[in-house]
């Protein structure tokens, strides 16, 4: 039997399998609808997609470190349960020494782990653990020196949040202290200077009209400004921010001290920017009762 592209989105639509996996499904059962469901079900590629619309908030970011190169990685799951399975962990740490080796997030996805590519291993892990699971972020950096840290480690290398700081220098110590202090303070940038211009201005913007409803003259206010603005880069700045190992000492002023200059850093904290539907379980047993 012909398999038709209206057969193959007939078949995606009511799954949720990917384009190539329903036409094989299609060819294999011969075109018959429903035989080509329970083949996706034994393959785990239908269950698989029947979670994908459910959010995967919770999960774990790990961190990996090959010399002067770090990658971290945000694998999410639905349920912090599952973040504290161990097979979920090691499938994590599998992921984040391939992505050492992958130069984006859909490189990574598409590279080998263990004869299959990371994709199609979340995959089956998503059919044998029952949540929805995805890789969703990594970033990469090089330096000199790259140093990490993972806060609220759940296991060696990944927890709730990780941090990797690129730098010149060998000077391990300070750079986890820094990479602590980034944990904790989350800086919006390195400097003033990669600061995204359209959040600034923004920031600018909204200190005017805070000034101008003192109903100060433009010329005091313009003033004003100045200052506000140097407290704000101050506060979202990784190197004018105030060191939390030693508060008298910015962070480039520490760096200074102990005689290495931070050059660069990443960090990813699980489920940032994702929304997440609280459900109100009282809620849902009113309705089921009424």
């Amino acid at each position: 039997m012909a398999i038709t592209a209206a057969m193959v989105k007939e078949l995606r639509d009511s799954t949720g399998a990917g384009m190539m996996d329903a036409k094989k499904a299609l060819t294999e059962s011969n075109g018959d609808m429903e035989a080509a469901v329970d083949w996706l079900r034994t393959k785990g590629l239908a269950k698989a997609a029947k979670k994908s619309g459910r959010t995967a908030a919770e999960g774990l970011v790990a961190v990996a470190v090959d010399g002067g190169k770090g990658v971290a990685v945000e694998v999410n799951s639905e349920t912090d349960f599952v973040a504290k399975n161990a097979d979920f962990q090691k499938m994590v740490a599998g992921i984040a020494q391939v992505a050492l080796g992958a130069s984006d997030l859909d490189a990574l996805k598409a590279a080998d782990m263990g004869g299959k590519t990371v994709e199609q291993t979340v995959i089956d892990a998503v059919a044998v653990i029952g949540e929805n699971m995805s890789v969703r972020r990594m970033a990469t950096i090089e330096g000199s020196t790259v140093v990490n840290y993972v806060h609220n480690a759940a296991a060696d290398g990944m927890g709730n949040i990780g941090v990797l700081v690129a730098m010149t220098g060998d000077n391990a110590a300070f750079g986890r202290q820094v990479a602590m202090h980034i944990a904790a303070a989350n800086p919006a940038s390195l400097s003033e200077a990669d600061l995204d211009p359209a959040v600034v201005e923004k920031e600018k913007q909204v200190q005017m009209d805070i000034a101008r409803e003192s109903g100060k003259p433009e010329a005091v206010i313009e003033k004003m400004i100045v200052g506000r603005m140097k407290k704000y880069m101050a506060e979202v700045t990784l190197l004018n921010q105030q060191f939390v190992v030693n508060p008298d000492l910015t962070v480039a002023k520490a760096a200074e001290e102990a005689g290495v200059e931070i050059t660069g850093y990443v960090r990813l904290a699980v489920g940032e920017g994702i929304e997440k539907v609280e459900e109100d379980f009282a809620a849902e047993v009113a309705k089921l009762g009424g």
